[in-house]
């Protein structure tokens, strides 16, 4: 049954990653036209709602070819280039066989008993104990451990961590949430754009300020609709990412375990990271890392508590939480 789950996993990150990329661009058109419409209630003259309405859908036809191409280069760009923002992000570098051989060891043993890729590993100089992986595919993927993770952990428990790491790898967690930051980034890019430079008592043309044209109200109205249709597609965006199931994480701790086949190096590793995986991070870079305290809104936690994860670790695992 267990091998049946996590299978299912596995086929349903895959499952959302081709929904992820399907929806980009429905959630795009809307952003589209809620940008259309505000820039029709700012600068274009209309006699009513639904004339205005209607002028907004014309523009979104002429600018839509254009967005869409923007998009794409969006879309190239970071899909090649997303290792290197995320390790300049944290400060991430290269750690050399030489440099580290124990670790090394360690990772190419459990890569050859999982039959995997063996992925690169990386190290971050922060005394905040985390770790996470990264990459697209067999050939991308790396692990990065923080200097802090390696120095307060023994040989048992850094080895448990890997574990973790690399089953987010073979379960394609890690794929399905870099492509949800590169689909949520573009949404978050607009929006800090337009919020910051479109939505203004007039408009600047030729030099001067010029205000709303049509009547007042009629103008309001649209920029409301405007303003409500962009906000939407936005916090759907950010939606998606939160739907991603925090399932993974237990199933990573125990694939953790079926690796290792030590539940109590998995448990006291998280012991030790816990209250002390706090480092200077993006939040989308956050969200991959064993540990992730950060809250949306203060509400939505893209990781299950740590004392969760234990417990779960002692009731299904047989560890013991000391």
């Amino acid at each position: 049954m267990g091998a049946y789950g996590l299978q299912t996993h596995i086929w349903n990150n895959n499952l959302k990653s081709v929904l992820l990329l399907a929806g980009f661009p429905v959630l795009l058109l809307l952003l589209l036209y809620g940008l259309s419409v505000g820039y029709v209630a700012l600068t274009t003259d209309f006699y009513d709602i639904g004339e205005g309405i209607a002028l907004a859908f014309e523009h979104m036809k002429r600018i839509w070819p254009f967005a869409f191409l923007g998009a794409a280069v969006w879309f190239t760009i970071a899909w090649f280039s997303y290792q290197t923002i995320i390790e300049a992000s944290v400060g991430a570098r290269s750690l050399t066989r030489k440099e580290a051989p124990e670790l090394y060891n360690l990772l190419e043993n459990l890569c050859i008993a999982q039959g995997i890729t063996m992925p690169k590993l990386n190290v971050v100089e922060t005394p905040a104990l985390n770790a996470f992986a990264s990459g697209l595919t067999d050939k991308s993927y790396k692990v990065t451990l923080t200097r802090g993770l390696i120095d307060a952990l023994d040989k048992d428990e850094i080895e448990a961590v890997m574990a973790h790491e690399l089953t987010h790898i073979t379960n394609r967690d890690v794929r399905l949430l870099i492509i949800s930051v590169i689909f949520v980034g573009i949404f978050s890019f607009f929006a800090e754009l337009i919020f910051r430079n479109m939505f203004r008592t007039g408009v600047r043309v030729g030099g001067h300020t010029r205000s709303r044209k049509g009547d007042s109200r009629g103008g309001g109205v649209l920029i409301l609709i405007a303003v409500a249709l962009i906000v939407i597609s936005y916090l759907l965006a950010i939606v998606i990412r939160f739907t991603l199931s925090r399932k993974r994480e237990y199933l990573a701790d125990a694939g953790s375990v079926e690796l290792t086949r030590n539940p109590d190096a998995m448990i006291s590793a998280l012991q030790k990271i816990s209250g002390r995986s706090q480092m200077d991070a993006p939040a989308d870079v956050q969200q991959m890392m064993v540990e992730n305290t950060a809250r949306f809104a203060g509400v939505f936690a893209t990781h299950p508590p740590i004392d969760k994860r234990i417990n779960a670790l002692v009731e299904l695992a047989g560890g013991s939480a000391v």
